[in-house]
């Protein structure tokens, strides 16, 4: 077994550790996200955890982890009578983003449920993390259909697994713990606000902090066994604190005082739902424990509102989380109580309730957010042509027109065009290929009818056999690659459309992420096209380079296609079954170089001899218009929208599905 990496020899990194303790010594609190850039210990920190938490008491033989003093009266493996049982240690469950539902929920064999009538269950994830932590790591590129159970079962505390109309109920409580890098896409609103606290982690930038991460590793990779018994004294110290902060937990008061600075702070931030009070009184109550106290003070409701507000109170995708620790302290200092002035009794090991080192900065900073356009002068830009101009601010977004990409296609789980998916409304049916996942009961019946009598059939119930049986194929939704060709030459900067333009494209990524897109970005001006941004998944990042693109020079329109068309061409290799679709933003204009119209006409052909789907978002304005954008689009075999014809609410029409033959369309 591998020797984990010891929790207490994590250098730095306050608030992670913070928040994962408070964890266990109340995992009501409702778990941790951990945000941050790649290399910096999150997911050690995470796998380390484990090994501090008690051990829990369970059943003998149960898989289930059923409690011998309170055995779930529905488990699966039940019933159970109440009484002494076995010890284990807590576990770790991880969850790969690329799991089946079936090794999340458990699998139920539909064949010898219809043969036998027999309920034959494997358990799955939740029932291994039942009553220990269920760990994600790259939660942001989780599938959605795994997300939706994921809700389903922490909101619930139990799983379901139903499958024609047979159906196994098991108990699932666990700590979620998710770690994400923002530069991969954000998390839905609906799973993010499933976790009680949030932390940001980066890497110190303090050289003596560094060396003494590197000489730790180093010394943990040349004897894992060696370099934990180092740790071992310190290790069973926060272990034996962990087990004290537990029992002193149900006699900490939240007084009315806090509680009156609670509710205050959720509402001054304007937080959705009453979700952020409860996890503050919570996660303050177990500050006040970890700190050895029974009387919840101020300080530990503002350690508590920069754990549990910062995810909360985004309102739309680009905003970066994180809180106004002004307006914070001027809340609480409104609303504190008598008692805040009462410096209170000793503060316990932890002093402070449990605040991280002032060293590691304030909870909820805002390093790494995006820039805003303007600030700190011209943002720069490579290939500027002549007469560049600074970047404009978008204007503001509105919600798009639906555009899909025509046919059938068989891409990752998303919310644009039709494909054919495990979960959606039922099309068909076939014969299994492997194992049946999604029994279609009617073909199933209809195949075996047939041989009842040569089967032998006596009573009242179906001979059905393997070869009878039919999986269901179904028709749901796909996320595409949503490449964005964006005109920042200086015709676009004429009569001020620029903003318009970034306002029409900053909504299209609004659209991409509610639909689950990857997107890229490529922009042409000057004398070249640019990959601004390779296909990513963080709509975010493509909104901040977005943001501070500047425009001027000539109109390479060829140049941008053809960039676009290699960004496609390598971007299939990478993942064949991902459709896409090219949205081109210009008034259609060409210039530069010899015969740059023509060579702007040959490259659209490119796309259109490839099937690949587009749309050519018109940005031409004034009195006269030329059409050129319309000539474009006829080339690329797509379609043409102008500005006003994208906002949903037009009368163009509500959906407006991409001309042009998908390549991969069935």
């Amino acid at each position: 077994m591998t020797t984990p990496f010891p929790f207490t020899a994590v250098v730095g990194q306050d608030d992670l550790r913070l928040a994962l303790l408070l964890n266990a010594v109340s995992p009501a609190v409702g778990g941790v996200l951990v945000r941050g850039e790649k290399g910096t210990a999150k997911s050690t920190a995470v796998r380390a955890l484990s090994a501090l938490l008690p051990e829990v008491a369970v059943v003998p033989g149960c898989r289930f982890s059923c409690d011998p003093a309170a055995p779930d009266p529905s488990c699966p493996d039940g019933p159970h009578e109440a009484g002494t049982g076995g010890r284990r240690p807590a576990r770790m469950v991880e969850l790969p983003v690329g799991a089946s539902e079936d090794r999340l929920v458990g699998a139920l064999d539909i064949e010898r449920a219809l043969a036998e009538g027999v309920k034959a269950f494997e358990p799955g994830l939740l029932a291994d993390a039942h009553r220990g932590i269920l760990y994600v790591d790259e939660v942001n590129l989780l599938h959605d259909h795994l997300v939706d159970l994921l809700l389903d079962a922490a909101a619930m505390g139990a799983s379901y697994v139903e499958r024609e109309g047979v159906s196994v109920r098991h108990a699932a409580r666990f700590l979620l713990v998710g770690t994400m890098n923002p530069e991969e896409g954000e998390l839905r609103p609906q799973l993010l606000d499933r976790f009680g606290l949030t932390v940001e982690v980066a890497a110190s930038r303090e050289p003596d902090q560094r060396v003494e991460v590197v000489r730790r590793r180093l010394a943990y990779d040349d004897d894992p066994a060696a370099f934990a018994a180092r740790w071992a004294d310190e290790e069973a110290s926060v272990r034996q604190r962990i087990v004290a902060a537990r029992e002193l937990l149900p006699s900490v008061r939240l007084g009315d005082g806090a509680l009156r600075q609670i509710a205050a702070t959720c509402a001054a931030f304007e937080v959705d739902g009453m979700r952020a009070d409860i996890v503050m009184a919570r996660t303050a109550t177990a500050l006040a424990a970890w700190a050895g106290r029974t009387e919840v003070l101020a300080e530990d409701v503002r350690q508590a509102a920069l754990l549990a507000l910062p995810h909360r109170r985004r309102r739309n995708p680009f905003d970066a989380p994180g809180l106004d620790e002004d307006k914070l302290d001027e809340t609480l200092e409104e609303f504190g109580g008598p008692e805040d002035d009462d410096p209170g009794p000793d503060r316990g090991p932890g002093g402070g309730g449990g605040q991280p080192n002032p060293d590691s900065g304030p909870q909820g900073d805002d390093t790494g957010a995006r820039p805003e356009a303007g600030e700190g002068g011209e943002p720069q830009a490579s290939g500027a042509g002549s007469g560049e101009q600074s970047a404009v601010r978008a204007a503001e977004p509105f919600r798009t027109k639906a555009l899909s990409v025509p046919g059938i296609g068989e891409g990752a789980a998303g919310r644009r065009s039709r494909a054919r998916t495990e979960h959606g409304r039922t099309t068909g049916a076939r014969r299994p290929r492997g194992a049946l996942t999604k029994l279609h009961l009617a073909a199933t019946v209809l195949a075996a009818a047939p041989h009842q009598r040569a089967r032998g059939r006596s009573g009242r119930g179906l001979v059905v056999r393997r070869d009878d049986l039919r999986q269901a194929t179904r028709e749901g939704r796909e996320g595409n690659l949503v490449l964005f060709v964006v005109d920042a030459s200086g015709s676009m900067a004429a009569r001020q459309r620029m903003s318009a333009v970034k306002g029409a494209v900053l909504s299209l990524l609004l659209d991409a992420y509610q639909r689950r897109d990857k997107v890229g970005l490529v922009t042409f001006r000057g004398a070249a096209g640019e990959v601004v941004l390779p296909p990513t998944s963080s709509v975010d990042a493509a909104a901040a380079r977005l943001e501070s693109l500047p425009t001027g020079g000539r109109t390479p329109l060829a140049a941008g296609l053809l960039k676009a068309h290699e960004v496609l061409r390598i971007e299939r290799l990478r993942d064949p079954a991902r459709r896409a679709l090219v949205v081109v933003v210009t008034d259609g204009r060409a210039t530069g170089g010899p015969e740059p119209v023509a060579l702007a006409g040959r490259a659209a052909r490119l796309f259109a001899a490839e099937g690949v789907a587009s749309v050519v978002v018109d940005c031409e304005s004034g009195p006269v218009r030329l059409g050129l954008a319309g000539q474009l689009a006829g080339e690329l075999s797509g379609t043409a929208v102008t500005l006003d014809e994208l906002r949903a609410d037009s009368i163009a029409g509500l959906v407006r599905d991409v001309q042009g033959t998908s390549r991969r369309a069935a």
